[in-house]
């Protein structure tokens, strides 16, 4: 069956063309036009995968949580009132890695601190240098808008803060949501609306911190997610804990992936993130609770449309909300450009 054939029955409309885009980690991805003229960005796998049920659980559950903040409640500093909070079934399907054990040889573990620095940062999986979508040009139809306020202090002397108003548009296409719609998602492919890609301005780059500050604000009742996880071809585990974060993280992001990542690494730098993992409680900072976080934030997931940024593929959960500020200060956000 080709990809027209699959995306007509999955979204029951004619397809009136296909365009590939290439490879992307494990799947193909396209641009297609259907019978109606809307046009759509395609992830396709060959072989059945839980990647896009994860993908687009992660959208919607963001996307809810930005419109109504259904089933969450606001964060104790944001001075809302507090709402029920997730109720969340068991996690299964994927089959995740299993916690690490020692990796240095015990004589290594004597001393507490580091034994060198890590010459290039560690990461479980490698994002592609190039956008999912070639050319950044996309564009396509998102839901209904939310103004924030920004919650911190990025918006130096106020410049931007006007922003692109609420319904601002580019060529007749709305861009007035933080997260795209999903249109269609099975366990081969996803299907989301096409979107133009205009380049970050101050007044996209302000809103979107004003847009992430109020994501995070919106509080889930525990860590973790109520799907099977991924990052790129990476299963993660959701499982969903009421602990600590600093305990969750180490226990679901750091220790699993310690045997993979240790041939990048090395002796030292295995050694070094066993002692993080050993001293997170005291490394993580003051207590924080739950916050909607798009999980791997880095510049490429990111379109900046002519009215704000619209975030893709998530790796969404209920985690620290300094995740994502991190993300993108690691793996880079574009300087934006002067407003016009």
């Amino acid at each position: 069956m080709t990809i027209a054939d699959r995306l007509g029955a999955l979204l029951a409309t004619p397809v009136r063309a296909v365009t590939d885009l290439g490879a992307s980690h494990e799947w193909t991805t396209h641009r297609a036009t259907l019978g109606d003229g809307r046009e759509v960005f395609v992830k396709a796998a060959a072989e059945p995968t839980t990647v896009f049920a994860a993908e687009a659980a992660g959208l919607r559950w963001l996307a809810t949580g930005v419109a109504d903040g259904l089933g969450a409640s606001a964060r104790p500093d944001s001075g809302e009132s507090m709402r029920p909070g997730d109720s969340c079934g068991p996690v299964g399907g994927a089959d995740f890695p299993k916690p690490a054990t020692r990796m240095s040889d015990p004589p290594d573990r004597d001393s507490d601190e580091p034994r060198g620095p890590v010459d290039q940062p560690g990461r479980v999986h490698q994002s592609p240098t190039q956008p999912s979508q070639p050319g950044q040009d996309r564009s396509f139809r998102v839901r209904a808008d939310v103004a924030y306020e920004l919650s911190s202090g990025e918006a130096k002397s106020g410049r931007g803060m006007a922003g692109a108003r609420d319904g601002d548009t580019a060529a007749g296409q709305p861009t007035s949501a933080l997260l795209p719609d999903v249109l269609a998602a099975d366990d081969r492919m996803i299907v989301l609306p096409w979107l133009d890609d205009a380049g970050a301005t101050l007044d996209t780059a302000v809103r979107l911190g004003r847009d992430l500050a109020a994501l995070h604000a919106n509080t889930p009742t525990m860590f973790g997610a109520p799907w099977p996880g991924w990052i790129a071809e990476l299963p993660l585990d959701n499982t969903l804990s009421a602990s600590p974060w600093p305990q969750w993280y180490a226990e679901r992001r750091l220790a699993p992936y310690l045997p993979r990542a240790a041939t990048h690494l090395g002796p030292d730098g295995t050694h070094l993130l066993e002692q993080v993992i050993d001293r997170i409680d005291t490394l993580a900072g003051p207590p924080e609770p739950p916050a909607r976080i798009h999980g791997d934030l880095w510049s490429g997931n990111i379109v900046w449309t002519p009215a704000r940024a619209v975030l893709i593929d998530p790796a969404a959960h209920g985690g620290h909300r300094e995740t994502d500020l991190a993300m993108l200060a690691l793996f880079g956000a574009p300087p934006p450009r002067p407003n016009h």
